[in-house]
């Protein structure tokens, strides 16, 4: 991620009000982590599995605060379960911004089945998303996805893909 970007991601989790920010690191985020860990204003808690992070994330909305779950997109099959659990059955929302992986210019070969499924089960589980592929729709893709999600006690989900992380 290029720094401009990282910027704009902390922006728009500052103004959506995000106070913790649960992730596993992957490779197309690593400039956005250490950016995160050094924020005084957003505490981060390293993840063993994005499940954890979610259920991690669904506890601060139950406290009255916000977070939100960064990871790669793979992760979303990781955290079905909870995120179904709490989305579907408790009405606890949990906002996630995942890195693209798998999308249209994708050079890894393990890292197609990761585009070819994040849509579908996005859309399986009833999560809207917004895929965001220009550093200056960042910001406004957060804040939506917050608005949204804290009105609608539901999960939404912000994928980063493009120049955002190329």
């Amino acid at each position: 991620m290029q720094p401009d970007a990282v910027q704009e991601v902390l922006a728009g989790l500052k103004e959506a009000g995000v106070s913790l920010a649960c992730y596993l690191p992957d490779s197309l985020f690593r400039g956005l982590y250490p950016a995160l860990d050094t924020d005084p204003d957003i505490r981060t808690i390293r993840v063993t599995n994005e499940g954890e992070g979610a259920a991690i994330c669904g506890g601060v909305f139950l406290s009255g605060k916000r977070a939100v779950l960064v990871m790669e997109n793979s992760g979303l099959r990781a955290s079905i379960e909870p995120l179904a659990r709490m989305g579907m059955g408790a009405g606890i929302p949990v906002v996630m911004i995942m890195s693209y992986r798998g999308e249209l210019g994708e050079n890894n070969w393990w890292a197609i089945p990761h585009g070819m499924t994040m849509e579908p089960l996005l859309d399986a589980m009833r999560i809207p998303h917004r895929i965001v592929t220009k550093k200056a729709d960042i910001r406004r893709a957060i804040t939506d996805a917050y608005a949204w999600s804290y009105a609608a006690y539901y999960h939404s989900a912000v994928c980063l893909g493009g120049e955002v992380v190329r």
